[in-house]
């Protein structure tokens, strides 16, 4: 089969592997119909996620079709249209247990396409299916259903419920990437009182207006003068970090009002400083998280009720094939206006996969 395979940092080729198979009983093969790209996945492009070895096929989004399942699968079976989260669950240590997925202790977590070969592929082997794959409703189209992969219970999870967002509260968004602009849609549910957007670029802002944001200012504006006027000097209730660099997140510290909630969704590659000679009074809750992808189902239910705009972020499609376009038009996203890149969205011609 054919897979976007990492080599090395700045190396990375749609090249032939081998078919995967199943390893352990609760495994299930997924023919891929459709992946989109992640931030996350130019950072382990660029060097920053050592612990990914060259040679692992990348990505951690999809949706498909199960072609195969183990001994042990007894919630999908072949045949069934399935989303694939980007959490994998083992469902027996503490934090599954807890619903805490994300920080799982018996071989799953984050491990597609960073410790295990991922989904930018023809073919994914899912480990630990029961609780890693998701059967789609009728109607969800698969452009819509991949981006409930990771982004939306990302910003969701990480962003509006560890930020705590209640009814009439004024929630400040940093960052208007697809992370952000997914926090804005689901901070909605909860009817903040005022959303306010911060990036620098004119294209996400207008997307963030788009999805709900009653106030969108350019992060070179002095956006915490205006969070401040806006509230009668005393900061936003609920700031969400979607950046991931020392100077957002600092910045976030100083919009946030006394009492208030920080909720850091952003991947950090470098230390950010933690002013608690300033910070120690104003008795803030700062959260920070991986995503456990536990509201997943409730995701899904919401968006075949039509409740989240996820077609609003897609900027551009290509076959998927042409990972390697889609990879130069996504890392050049300041340039391109790229939100969210969406591959496939049909059913592929390959050969199916033998069993190992």
């Amino acid at each position: 089969m054919k897979a976007f395979v990492f080599h090395a940092p700045g190396e990375a080729a749609w090249e032939d592997v081998a078919d995967p198979g199943i390893l352990e009983p609760g495994d299930a093969i997924v023919r891929v119909d459709t992946v989109t790209i992640c931030g996350t996945d130019l950072h382990i492009l660029k060097g920053d996620v050592p612990e990914v070895p060259a040679g692992t096929v990348l990505g951690h989004e999809a949706v498909g079709e199960v072609v195969e399942v183990g001994s042990g699968v007894s919630t999908v079976r072949p045949g069934d249209r399935v989303l694939v989260s980007c959490i994998s669950a083992c469902g027996r240590c503490r934090y599954c247990r807890e619903g805490a997925y994300g920080q799982c202790r018996g071989g799953g977590g984050w491990i597609l396409g960073h410790t295990v070969h991922g989904t930018q592929a023809e073919y994914v082997r899912v480990p630990f299916a029961d609780l890693s794959v998701h059967p789609l409703p009728g109607g969800v189209s698969s452009q819509d259903a991949v981006l409930l992969a990771d982004i939306f219970p990302t910003a969701y999870e990480v962003g509006v419920l560890n930020g705590e967002v209640r009814p009439g509260d004024t929630v400040a968004v940093v960052g208007a990437g697809p992370i952000g602009l997914a926090a804005i849609a689901t901070a909605r549910l909860f009817s903040p009182g005022r959303i306010i957007a911060v990036d620098l670029a004119q294209s996400r802002l207008e997307a963030a207006s788009r999805l709900g944001a009653d106030t969108v200012v350019n992060a070179a504006e002095e956006p915490e003068r205006l969070v401040a006027d806006l509230t009668d000097g005393l900061g936003a209730d609920v700031v969400v970090e979607a950046v991931g660099v020392p100077a957002t997140f600092e910045m976030c510290t100083r919009m946030v009002r006394p009492g208030g909630h920080l909720a850091n969704v952003g991947v950090h590659g470098m230390p950010a400083t933690l002013h608690l000679e300033d910070l120690w009074i104003k008795n803030l809750t700062i959260r920070t998280g991986l995503v456990d992808t536990s509201s997943t189902p409730a995701l899904l239910r919401m968006m075949a009720a039509g409740r989240l705009p996820a077609a609003e972020l897609v900027t551009h499609t290509f076959e998927l094939d042409a990972m390697e376009e889609a990879y130069d038009i996504f890392g050049r996203a300041a340039d391109t206006a790229a939100l969210k890149v969406v591959l496939g969205g049909k059913h592929h011609d390959a050969v199916l996969p033998t069993t190992a």
